[in-house]
């Protein structure tokens, strides 16, 4: 019989499960809206929606603020994005009673037709997606013209 058993094991260890779910709440939380395959996102929701109603409770309780923000660390260890659910998120959803984020199906994936989903924040902020997302290009001149500086010095 299947009494108490309440979420998917999606394959994996249950250490491998929780840093898995606390690097996607990261990103979910960096960039607002993310692709992953929809056994994972529907997992993902219930996770990051308890954070966010993490956030907003310090609002209303702040003698709380600072335990709170630690079970957040925690939980999703990651302490810049911990910063932006606590400082921009609790406050744009402080009106909202639930449901903060929403899962879109998006198709199936080409090599092993897994179904994918798109799991976004709702009320986002478009301009975050992408943001601060991998190494930045720069020109390289510069850099250039001290080492040769440094070498004919």
């Amino acid at each position: 019989m299947r009494h108490g058993i309440k979420h998917r094991k999606l394959n994996r260890y249950t250490s491998h499960r929780k840093a898995m779910f606390a690097n996607m709440a990261a990103a979910l939380i960096k960039h607002e809206q993310i692709v992953t395959t929809v056994p994972k996102a529907k997992e993902l929701k219930p996770y990051v929606e308890k954070l966010i109603t993490l956030a907003k409770k310090s609002l209303d309780k702040p003698e709380t603020a600072l335990a709170n923000r630690r079970r957040a660390i925690s939980i999703m260890r990651d302490e810049v994005q911990v910063k932006k659910l606590f400082d921009v998120l609790g406050e744009r959803y402080e009106s909202r009673q639930g449901g903060y984020t929403r899962v879109l199906k998006a198709g199936f994936r080409y090599g092993d037709a897994a179904p994918m989903a798109v799991i976004e924040l709702v009320d986002r902020d478009v301009d975050a997606k992408g943001k601060d997302s991998g190494p930045v290009q720069f020109d390289d001149s510069e850099f250039e013209e001290e080492a040769k500086q440094a070498a004919t010095a």
